[in-house]
């Protein structure tokens, strides 16, 4: 091998490791992109303050409502109770299994009963 062609073959080789270092170092140029497009920006102080105020009017909306009576569907007689009181009354209905799972299954099947189907339009040739 001749000196030339030494040199050609080295010169090729760095040709070679200049394009993938060259890819690699576009590639990790546009996975540094995509990361910075994608992150959110920062919340600022004012936006905070209106995140909390939010969650502590929904917390004390939830609270209000788990911690008191109030009918969830009248026509069927569904009535929604606080959480220590439904848990007093279901240990009290359960102390007898299979008339609770009775009474269970009757309640679901009224809870869940389908209205009645709206009658048809008769045919205007009836």
């Amino acid at each position: 091998m001749t000196g030339e062609s030494r040199n050609a073959g080295r010169n090729r080789v760095a040709v070679y490791a200049f394009a993938v270092l060259g890819s690699f170092l576009i590639f990790g140029a546009l996975v540094w992109a995509m990361w910075r497009y994608t992150q959110p920006a920062p919340l600022g102080e004012d936006r905070v303050a209106v995140r909390r105020k939010a969650l502590a009017e929904l917390r004390a909306a939830e609270a209000g409502v788990l911690s008191s009576y109030a009918w969830q569907d009248q026509a069927k007689g569904i009535v929604r109770l606080p959480i220590a009181e439904a848990v007093k009354l279901a240990e009290r209905e359960w102390q007898n299994p299979p008339a609770a799972r009775s009474n269970l299954i009757a309640r679901v099947a009224k809870a869940t009963a389908l209205p009645p189907k709206a009658p048809e339009k008769p045919s205007q040739y009836e």
